[in-house]
Parts: structure tokens; C-alpha cells; sequence
């Protein structure tokens, strides 16, 4: 994939449909110490120890629609190519976490990509589910977490148009302070 952006969306989606209420998403870039880690988690339904063995395999799925499953293999090979690798913790009934280690400045590091596309993406097509975007940049730190959106707007769904506008230009602003501040 072109961008960082897309695996995490990827790994992202496979967490709805573990059927999880809460999806965090978390990047730290550290460049004195070289590392760009990526780190995906959700309290979904969890894997067996079994299927989270196999499930680097390509042609591991749990879709009926096709035979293969790219979204794990792509991430770790775009890891592994940069100096870094893929970790993933599951238990059953409790969740998956999917951590994503890059060498930082390595010159086949995708670019992170469109962070406040991804989440609003996330968002529109999952508006009940809690999603908490915290993005890190050598130490100095943005979050986003709906939830919190929630409590402010009462009932007003996430995923009207005038919302989900606000919620990518809210993303994009912090982001861009991060850049301007992390440096």
C-alpha cells in the first residue's frame, strides 16, 4: 500500500468486524530515536492462539466473500522492508493488538498518509463505535476520541455530514500543531 494510512484502516475495519466498541489507534513517531510505531487495538471478540498463528498467511481469512486475506501480510511486510516487524497479541473474548515497528527514516518507509481521511472514513462507516486516535511526535502528543465528541453533541449522530467535516478538520488542525510543536 501506497500509504501507512491504508493498513491501519485495513487493520482498522477487520477490528468492526470483530465486533469491538472500542478501536484505538495510536502513532509515535520518535525521530532521535529513529522509530515510527504503529499501534491498533480493539476489545473485540479476540483470536485463538491458532488462527493468530496463521494468521500471517495470506491465504488466512475469515471472509466468505474470498479466499485470501492481505490487510496482515501487507503491514508486515511494509514493517519488515523498513528495518522494523509486526506483533500481534489476542486472546479470545478480550481483543487484539496489532503493533507495527518501522525504522523511521528508512528510504522504503511509506508516508503516514491521510490520518484525518482514515479516522472520518472509520468513523462514517462505524459512527457507534469508540474510536481513540492518539498520535505522538517525539513525545509531544494529539488525541482524538470520540467519546468524548459524544458527550459534547449529546445525541447528535457522528456521522452526519457537518460532523464528520468537523471531526477531519479538528484532526487536521491537530495534527498540524503537532508538526509545529514536535519539531
Amino acid at each position: 500500500m501506497k500509504e501507512l494510512s491504508l493498513n491501519i484502516l485495513d487493520i482498522a475495519k477487520n477490528s468492526v468486524k470483530a465486533e469491538a466498541t472500542r478501536i484505538g489507534i495510536k502513532i509515535d513517531e520518535n525521530i532521535p530515536d529513529n522509530t515510527l510505531t504503529i499501534v491498533i487495538s480493539d476489545n473485540g471478540c479476540g483470536m485463538s492462539e491458532e488462527f493468530v498463528n496463521r494468521v500471517r498467511d495470506p491465504f488466512t481469512t475469515t471472509r466468505t466473500t474470498r479466499k485470501v486475506g492481505m490487510g496482515i501480510p501487507l503491514f508486515e511486510l511494509a514493517a519488515s522492508q523498513c528495518g522494523g516487524g509486526l506483533e500481534i497479541e489476542s486472546k479470545r473474548g478480550e481483543g487484539t493488538v496489532v503493533t507495527a515497528r518501522f525504522e523511521y527514516d528508512h528510504i522504503d518507509r511509506a508516508p503516514i498518509g491521510d490520518m484525518p481521511g482514515t479516522i472520518t472514513t472509520l468513523i462514517s462507516g462505524s459512527p457507534d463505535i469508540d474510536f481513540e486516535y492518539i498520535h505522538v511526535l517525539n513525545g509531544t502528543e494529539f488525541i482524538f476520541d470520540t467519546a468524548e465528541v459524544r458527550e459534547v453533541l449529546g445525541g447528535v449522530p457522528l456521522d452526519t455530514a457537518d460532523v464528520l467535516n468537523w471531526i477531519n478538520e479538528y484532526i487536521s488542525e491537530g495534527l498540524d500543531g503537532l508538526r509545529k510543536s514536535g519539531n
